[in-house]
């Protein structure tokens, strides 16, 4: 199928744009009353992932009502570790919650990585096919999956954390397993996102949410080394890797085999365009928290924000995910800013 505007896909290639393509992580719901509607039909998140017509019609939704550049289909990054048997919950208010984790050997075992993954992800795979062909060309498709550190982090924690103390632990008293878990959630993740883009993604992200707790030569054990396997792998279309937080190790991050690099709002945007070059497309990095600005004050920083380009090697989003009380219409104002502006 012919895409009717591939932007985003020439700007994570280094090619030409007429102007710089935009998008937001976690489009797909979050801040659209036509997502909360079709969310109160269902029994919750879980269901709404697991059905492919209904995560495909909430993934189409900001398309049609924001006017972004790309749809991200609408999953969620913990179906990788309840394929590998470790179901979850997702708790309303208080995130997500698994009953069981790895934290020995003998937790591991009940770890598997070695079954179909087209099988067992099937309802993100149709997800992707009905999104495409109702898309019908329109954008190209995001696929996802989170990164192997953060999803040891969820594996050992058993929920959301602010330290992530148990999983930092772990790489201080057994490295080893730490080590084997990363390279089971690798092996998965890989054949993951080669199902996606068999289903029809035209480029992939990493959510490496938690990556800002490490240290740097930490994140280059525990973290890098993973995506690097990953991306290396990757071959078929563009891939975003966006490590949360690691600030100090960016530069690192741009050398692995990827096109682009998500960066948060706390990266300096010009020091890292300056440390990296053209090598690599940059994607960010508006602060969230900018979008509860007034309309001017929208398109104010983002204009600044634009105005801070020196290449166009640049794919424009926040520096995290949208924030589920923002106003939809300053989300339009930051869309329609960055899609009226010229390239200089």
């Amino acid at each position: 199928m012919i895409l009717k505007n591939d932007l985003i896909l020439r700007a994570a290639k280094g090619e030409d744009i007429e102007r710089y393509p935009v998008w937001l992580m976690r489009q797909a719901g979050r801040i659209l009353p036509e997502y909360r509607e079709v969310r109160a039909s269902l029994s919750g998140f879980k269901e709404l992932v697991e059905t492919p017509e209904r995560a495909a019609e909430v993934t189409i939704q900001p398309v049609d009502l924001l006017g972004v550049d790309a749809a991200i289909i609408f999953s969620d990054i913990l179906v990788v570790p309840e394929a590998m048997g470790l179901p979850y919950q997702m708790i309303e208010s208080k995130g997500p919650w698994f009953e069981n984790t790895v934290r020995t050997e003998l937790d591991l075992k009940k770890v598997e990585f070695d079954f179909d993954v087209e099988d067992r992800l099937a309802y993100v795979l149709d997800a992707i096919k009905i999104t495409n062909k109702e898309l019908n060309g329109r954008v190209p498709l995001i696929g996802f999956a989170g990164a192997p550190w953060t999803i040891l982090c969820y594996m050992v924690e058993g929920h959301g954390s602010k330290t992530f103390s148990e999983s930092r632990k772990l790489l201080y008293t057994n490295p080893t397993l730490a080590h084997e878990l990363l390279s089971r959630i690798t092996k998965v993740t890989i054949q993951y996102l080669k199902a996606q883009i068999k289903a029809g993604a035209h480029m992939v992200q990493l959510f490496d949410s938690w990556a800002g707790i490490l240290g740097t030569e930490q994140y280059a054990e525990f973290g890098l080394k993973y995506l690097e396997e990953i991306a290396s792998a990757i071959t078929e279309v563009p891939v975003t890797l966006f490590s949360k937080g690691a600030i100090t190790s960016v530069e690192a991050l741009a050398k692995l085999d990827c096109n682009t690099v998500g960066l948060d709002w706390n990266m300096d945007l010009v020091k890292i365009r300056e440390q990296v070059g053209e090598s690599r497309t940059l994607q960010g990095n508006l602060d969230p928290c900018a979008l509860y600005s007034s309309h001017e004050e929208v398109q104010n920083l983002t204009n600044k924000l634009l105005d801070s380009f020196s290449s166009k090697r640049h794919i424009v989003n926040l520096g995290h995910g949208v924030y589920p009380d923002v106003d939809p219409e300053k989300v339009k104002t930051f869309v329609n800013t960055v899609k009226n502006y010229k390239i200089k």
